[in-house]
This record gives C-alpha cells, sequence and structure tokens, in this order.
C-alpha cells in the first residue's frame, strides 16, 4: 500500500533571504596545488581560494576540481566564480559602484522588477537559462565562468571551454578498464566518510542511476539503498527496470508511486522553493523520491545525472547525425532539385513524400536552429499564447541568439561532440541539475553527482567521438564497457527517467484540475497569457492529447505558482 508522504517530512527552514557580506564558498573544491590542497585542509577551502586567486588571478578556478561555487571579496574588488556545470550556483547584481552577491536569486532581489525578457525566456525554455534571472539586474555565474568587478568594471568570461581532443589510438581493453575505475573512483569520492545507512540512490532503472547504484555497493562492499518513483499511469511507470537493477546489485530498495493528490499537496511548494520559476515537471518525482528517502534518515543522495550527456545517451543524438547526412549531398542537388518538389503540395499528400519533405524541412535548418523547430511556444505561436503588452516588452530572437553562442563556443570538429558541449549547458546546469538540488534542498538532503566528475569530464573529451555515438547506437562505448556490469535489460531499454503524468491525471483528478485551472486564469489576469487561449488549452487542446498540451498548462502552472509566493502583485 502506497502511503502518502506528509509534507513536514522536509520543511523549507530557510531564513530570510539576504545578499552575502562577506567572502564564502561552497562545495566540494579539490585543489590541484599540493600547497593548496594542503592549505584547503589545515585551514579551510575558503583560505586556499584565497590564495589560489593571489596566486593565479581570475584563471584560479581552471586548477581547481569538484563542484564549487566561491564569493571573494577584498575592499571593493569582487571575484566570483563556479563549476563547469554549475552544480553550486552564484548570483550577483551591481548596485553602484559595488557588486553583491548571493547563492540564490532572491536574496539580490530587493527593489528590482520582475524582467519580462526572463518571463519570455521561462516560456520558451521552460527554465531561465544563465546568465539572466527572473529579476532585472540579477544574474547567474554561468557554468564554468568567472565575475570579476574591480574599479567599477565589470568582467564575465569563461575560464574554462569544452576542448576535445578525441583521438585516442588506446585499445578498447584499455579505455574500458580505464573508465571502470574513474567510475568506481568518482563514486567513492562522492561517498567519502559517510555511513551506509545514511547515504542512498536515486533509481529510475535507467543506464546512469543504475550504474552508480551499482558502484555504491561494488565500492563500499555493502548493498545500495535505492530510491524509485512510480506512476499509476500507462505508458509512463518505469518501476519494472529499477526492480531489475534493484535485484541484479542487491540493494536495500524502497519504492513509493506519486499520486495526484500528492501533485495538488506539494505543486505550490515545489515551485515556490526556487529562486525563480522553474519547469521542469520531473522535479516533483524527483521531490517525492527524496523525501522518501529522508524519512529513512538518509543524508545524502547520489544521481546520475550527466551519463547521457557525457557519453551520448540522448535519443536526439542519432536523430541529428541523420539529418546530418543531408547536408552531405551535393548542395545543387539539394536546392535545385529535392527542395522545389518536396515543397510541392501534391507531393505532401502523399505519406511517404510528406515525410521526406519534414526530414528535409528540419535537415535545411542550420544547428542548433533546429532543436527549436518543434519548440512547444513556436509551435503554439507566440501571438496566440502571449499578449500584444507583453511582448512589446521581450526580444523574441534572444533565445536563438544565446543558443547560438554557446553552440559555437565548443572546441571540436565533430558534431556529436558539438551538441554534447551544448547539452552541458541547456540540459545540465540550467535544467537537470537545479532541478535535482532544488528538491533535494527542500526534503532536506544533500546530492552528488558522481558521473561529473572532473576526471570522467576529462576522459569523455579525450574519448573518440564515434564510441559516443557508433553509427545510430547511443552511448556505445558506455553499454559495451559496462556489459557483465548492467543487466542487458537495462543496456537495451529506452530512456525514459522520472516522466511525470501530469496531463493525463489533470484531465481525471478534479483537485488537479482546479488547481492548473485556477492558476492559468490567475495568469492571465496578469495580462501574460490571453485568456482566450487558457480558455481553449484547458477546455479543448488538453483532452485531444493530454502528453503535449499538459506541458504547456504545467510551466504556466508553475509560472503561476511562483509569482504569487515571490510576486503576487506583478502585472502588466
Amino acid at each position: 500500500m502506497n502511503a502518502p508522504l506528509g509534507t513536514g517530512l522536509a520543511p523549507d527552514d530557510r531564513t530570510a533571504p539576504q545578499a552575502r557580506a562577506d567572502s564564502f564558498c561552497s562545495g566540494q573544491p579539490c585543489f590541484g596545488d599540493a600547497r593548496l590542497a594542503s592549505m584547503a585542509a589545515s585551514e579551510g577551502a575558503l583560505r586556499a581560494w584565497e590564495q589560489a586567486f593571489e596566486q593565479s588571478g581570475a584563471q584560479a578556478p581552471r586548477q581547481v576540481e569538484g563542484h564549487f561555487s566561491v564569493a571573494l571579496r577584498t575592499g571593493k574588488r569582487v571575484f566570483l566564480a563556479v563549476d563547469r556545470f554549475a552544480v553550486q550556483g552564484l548570483c550577483y547584481r551591481q548596485v553602484g559602484d559595488s557588486l553583491r552577491f548571493a547563492e540564490r536569486a532572491d536574496e539580490l532581489a530587493s527593489g528590482a522588477e520582475i524582467d519580462p525578457q526572463a518571463i519570455f525566456d521561462y516560456l520558451f525554455f521552460h527554465v531561465i537559462p544563465a546568465p539572466r534571472t527572473i529579476y532585472k539586474g540579477v544574474f547567474r555565474v554561468p557554468p564554468g565562468h568567472y565575475v570579476l568587478f574591480e574599479q567599477g568594471q565589470l568582467t564575465v568570461a569563461p575560464y574554462w571551454v569544452a576542448e576535445f581532443e578525441d583521438h585516442s589510438i588506446a585499445p578498447f581493453a584499455e579505455l574500458s578498464s580505464n573508465f571502470k575505475d574513474l567510475l568506481a573512483a568518482a563514486v567513492e569520492r562522492q561517498i567519502g566518510g559517510l555511513a551506509p545507512e545514511k547515504l542512498g540512490c536515486f533509481l529510475s532503472g535507467g543506464t546512469d542511476s543504475s550504474t552508480v547504484a551499482g558502484m555504491v555497493g561494488k565500492v563500499s562492499g555493502q548493498a545500495a539503498a535505492t530510491y524509485s518513483i512510480g506512476f499509476d499511469a500507462a505508458g509512463y511507470d518505469e518501476m519494472a527496470y529499477a526492480r531489475i537493477a534493484a535485484k541484479h546489485f542487491g540493494t536495500r530498495h524502497h519504492e513509493y508511486y506519486v499520486t495526484p493528490d500528492d501533485l495538488v499537496r506539494s505543486i505550490g511548494k515545489v515551485a515556490g522553493h526556487y529562486d525563480q520559476p522553474f519547469g521542469n515537471s520531473s522535479a516533483l518525482p524527483a521531490y517525492y523520491c527524496a523525501l522518501m528517502a529522508k524519512a529513512d534518515g538518509v543524508e545524502r543522495m547520489l544521481a546520475g545525472d550527466g551519463g547521457d550527456e557525457l557519453f551520448g545517451g540522448n535519443s536526439r543524438y542519432a536523430k541529428e547525425r541523420v539529418f546530418g547526412w543531408y547536408q552531405l549531398l551535393p548542395g545543387g542537388m539539394r536546392r535545385g532539385f529535392m527542395e522545389p518538389i518536396l515543397r510541392q503540395q501534391a507531393a505532401n499528400r502523399l505519406p511517404l513524400l510528406r515525410k521526406a519533405a519534414s526530414y528535409v524541412e528540419q535537415a535545411s535548418v542550420p544547428m542548433p536552429d533546429r532543436l527549436q523547430m518543434y519548440n512547444l511556444l513556436l509551435r503554439l505561436g507566440v501571438d496566440q499564447v502571449l499578449t500584444a503588452p507583453f511582448l512589446a516588452q521581450v526580444d523574441q530572437g534572444a533565445p536563438l541568439r544565446q543558443q547560438r553562442e554557446v553552440w559555437a563556443a565548443a572546441r571540436t570538429d565533430s558534431p556529436i561532440n558539438r551538441v554534447l558541449a551544448f547539452d552541458w549547458r541547456y540540459t545540465l546546469a540550467d535544467c537537470d541539475l537545479p532541478k535535482v538540488c532544488g528538491t533535494t534542498g527542500l526534503a532536506g538532503v544533500s546530492v552528488g553527482f558522481p558521473l561529473l566528475d572532473d576526471r570522467l569530464l576529462a576522459f569523455s573529451l579525450q574519448l573518440p567521438s564515434e564510441y559516443k555515438l557508433k553509427g545510430l547506437k547511443l552511448r556505445w562505448f558506455f553499454k559495451e564497457a559496462l556489459r557483465g556490469f548492467l543487466p542487458d535489460e537495462i543496456i537495451t531499454k529506452k530512456k525514459q527517467g522520472f516522466g511525470l503524468p501530469f496531463g493525463v491525471w489533470t484531465l481525471g483528478h478534479a483537485g488537479l484540475r482546479e488547481l492548473a485551472g485556477v492558476s492559468l486564469q490567475s495568469l492571465a489576469e496578469r495580462g501574460i497569457v490571453h485568456r482566450s487561449f487558457v480558455e481553449k488549452l484547458m477546455g479543448e487542446r488538453l483532452a485531444e492529447h493530454p502528453g503535449y498540451y499538459g506541458e504547456m498548462v504545467w510551466i504556466l502552472m508553475m509560472l503561476e505558482q511562483w509569482l504569487q509566493q515571490h510576486a503576487p502583485g506583478y502585472k502588466l
């Protein structure tokens, strides 16, 4: 029987948000310089950071591994930096001739206005990518970047850029052995000296979470405690694979089935916990998974995030390779023959040619713009969703311009490596990692990401690109290296994760439908979205395709729930 998890298990104990006045650092920095490492051990990490900055200036973070944030203030000079994936977040705001900083954007928000451009970015991406935050004038340090403020001048620049050197000629057996050693060491570092009963693992039943859970048992000599979330909804429940992994590794397995009533109880709490609107619907399942672990006395969770992005596991990587083949055709054939024919309406009425026309249409759009061809907001129609007064305050082209800059930054000639580096920013740093860090923080447990260990990152940068995507086989090397360690069923399964059946549930659960409907109507009253769009979305479209249109209902609802708690008076 699925016992409800009470929200009293994880009170939000944050004090009133405020900026930090003094230097501080957080996370688990590992200093490569032996003298700095000794100083960190004896005098604390902050003292080591101060010395590193004195020696190397803004490039000091280059010699530091681990997940960290650091803020150093000396008089009016301020230096800020975050790790390569921004696992540890840091925000800043220039006020006159001083720079304020804090770990959360809302700690710097006193007197700041809500930024309409950030709301547009949120509706475009379902998160607000760095460096922008929901507040005008408050910015988030992007992953792998530093901020230097001195003599009234502000500099924001990368100290690290992904540089792939994927020309390894080492035999597969050697690479596989090195990889497994690095995996084990990364998990061991995340465990530290924590007692086994205080450690837990997220387990979705996917490749990454199963790998982490299995490695915990291998390096510690004791079965891992694993925690899985299920849904009583056809096509969404992945519990069977979590059970396969748990049985294979002999874990101490725990399960919880999230219900629509759970969502009604917790949507507002989860939305309000973030320092800005956050629309990743997997946050709710992750929260209940962390709550379950917290109730068992777990203090730290290990998550599998990062494996897909470092080793080529997302299904669209193969899809993008197929689109790339089109560009290998001679330009004259593409532009002078194929494209004109496939644009003809008569041809498009035939199913096979319609598919061919869709392929050509998408393949003709350069990356990364192609990734947004099925963007939900764009497909529904920006003018149909958002009001004219709201759109008058935003630059609709800003999201794509930023994506193009990020796309161009990686140093590589390999298409698969470029899209991986792109995902390190938008999928990991801006979306998946805040999801896990935010929800575990709300539940009262810490979290670690072994697969984002810097040594595994370095290994990925040197791994041949064809080992990540071999033909159309996703994460080929990762799976082959772990064949025999992971169950075959896990290696061959399709990726799913903690996907939430929100749209389906909203149709059938009165309380959830009321919460969503009232939230969307309230958002319309703020002048952001058209009331007519909200009425059609809830009254017609949601029933037509709950999974597709439910995503738009979710992101609008989470926006309104956040505004109610952080900016209740906001209105155009």
